[in-house]
């Protein structure tokens, strides 16, 4: 059976996530068919998109697809290509809606979780009908701008979203097997765990954790992983060097990372912490968050 071209998109949910996926097809010109239960989800959705769509505009892209909203998840992926689910993290609900869209939509259409820690043979148990096609694709927020999205399923339904993906300017990255976070989420939780631990020992600020990252090894991972970034370590000799040379003090640094305690004293230092670092309200934060992710994209575009 010939695979058709993805013109279609469901968006199930269109909350902060799906709101940045639905921006992100609009502006390559595709039909977005939407659905979410809260009573002013139409309203919330298009002030959004008059807030995201600009930012991709100035991107380069200038599509203008069809957006129309549906009455039920049914109605949304019944002639949807490719279904893009963003649901909350809550297992019941994913497996009840996962299995309703499955059992509504065309068997050729990719069914895409944006689920960010859940696993896939969780979530996919009362896909009776053609659970071969559905994957796990996790973005990296906002998705509208991060190219970033982690995939996890059958290699033919992986293979077809990362083609489709790519087409949209993302990133994708396929995991050889599930794992509870995927992979950048993983990454991050175990970097925030030691930055609870620095914060909850006296060691550093909020806002000087926060810098002693944005202003040092996060320059350098916007262009290079764990993995280049300590193979350019060992200088001419590269990875090899390090790994001889450096490697045990990696060791001794793993011994030493720490273990916060989730209390209710460090929930108030991070409250704390936070006010006093940010200086502005969540808005004004993260569109200058999207102001600065604009120019970096624009370096990483020309470089």
């Amino acid at each position: 059976m010939a695979i058709l071209p993805i013109r279609r998109i469901a968006v199930i949910g269109t909350g902060t996530v799906g709101a940045s996926w639905t921006a992100l097809f609009l502006a390559h010109d595709l039909t977005v068919l939407a659905w979410d239960p809260a009573p002013e989800a139409a309203t919330r959705l298009r002030e959004q998109l008059r807030q995201t769509l600009p930012i991709l505009r100035e991107l380069g892209l200038k599509g203008e697809g069809e957006l129309h909203m549906a009455t039920t998840p049914e109605v949304a992926v019944q002639t949807a290509d490719f279904i893009q689910e963003n649901a909350p993290e809550t297992l019941d609900l994913k497996v009840s809606l996962l299995g309703r869209l499955d059992a509504a939509s065309s068997a050729q259409a990719l069914i895409a979780s944006s689920t960010s820690a859940l696993r896939l043979s969780e979530i996919n148990t009362a896909c009776q009908h053609h659970p071969e096609r559905v994957i796990v694709a996790h973005p990296f927020n906002p998705p509208h701008l991060i190219p970033l999205v982690e995939l996890t399923g059958a290699p033919a339904a992986r293979q077809r979203a990362a083609v489709f993906y790519r087409q949209l300017g993302k990133y994708p990255v396929c995991l050889q097997r599930e794992m509870t976070g995927h992979i950048a989420n993983r990454l991050s939780s175990a970097l925030w765990r030691e930055a609870l631990y620095l914060l909850q020992e006296g060691v550093a600020s909020v806002a000087d954790i926060d810098a002693a990252l944005s202003q040092g090894p996060g320059l350098r991972w916007a262009f290079l992983g764990p993995f280049m970034t300590y193979h350019l370590g060992g200088g001419e000799g590269g990875i090899e060097h390090y790994l001889e040379h450096l490697g045990e003090s990696q060791v001794r640094r793993w011994a030493n990372l720490g273990e916060p305690r989730w209390d209710e004293d460090l929930k108030q230092r991070i409250r704390e912490g936070v006010a006093a670092a940010s200086h502005r309200d969540i808005a004004a934060l993260a569109a200058e968050r999207d102001r600065q992710l604009l120019q970096l994209l624009a370096l990483k575009n020309k470089a």
